[in-house]
């Protein structure tokens, strides 16, 4: 297979995708290795730019997307009527911005570092696809843990999370776990109090 076929199956898989394909998995379907894949998407990526087409495919961590190109949005939103989605309220960006950073973590956790109850700001983020559900935490209530997801990176322009700015932690700064155990000694506690 050349490379002219490769990039065409690349062209096709994400096409029909419409949504992040992995490079190893479209290495499995087209039988070349993954590293192949990562340097034949990479021509793509550079062709679909110089050529001002309008179309681009994107990176995501290890997976790429065919999206429409940027400078393109304004004829896309006339041609589909679509609204642009709504602005994120200030809450949601800080929820947000606390789970992104400090991935995976619990709602205590985001709670415990904004001040306030963040069950409606979090379910808010889930319905827009912007945060999901990455297991439990191995404590006693095994709360959820959150964390971003890709349409968080392309939401947001990155390629991976490397990508955030870094910030600088507050002195003292404790991890999710270390709120998560302080609140399960507390419930024991209080547990303890009232028999």
């Amino acid at each position: 297979m050349d490379a002219e076929d490769i990039r065409r199956g690349i062209e096709a898989i994400l096409f029909a995708a419409g949504e992040p394909v992995g490079a190893e998995r479209m290495a499995l379907a087209i039988g070349v290795s993954a590293e192949t894949i990562h340097q034949e998407v990479k021509v793509l990526q550079d062709e679909l730019s110089f050529g001002r087409r309008g179309i681009r495919i994107i990176t995501l961590e290890d997976a790429y997307q065919m999206v429409s190109a940027a400078e393109q949005s304004e004829l896309i939103t006339r041609a589909l009527e679509t609204r642009k989605p709504p602005r994120l309220s200030a809450s949601a960006l800080e929820t947000l911005t606390v789970i992104a950073y400090y991935q995976p973590t619990t709602k205590a956790f985001v709670e415990q570092i904004r001040g306030v109850d963040s069950s409606y700001t979090i379910g808010v983020l889930l319905n827009k696809k912007l945060i999901e559900e990455q297991g439990r935490l191995s404590v006693p209530g095994r709360p959820i843990l959150y964390g971003t997801t890709p349409d968080f990176l392309r939401t947001f322009g990155l390629s991976t999370l490397d990508d955030l700015p870094e910030v600088d932690l507050p002195k003292g700064h404790i991890s999710a776990e270390q709120v998560e155990m302080q609140l399960s000694m507390e419930e024991v506690a209080e547990g303890g109090e009232q028999a």
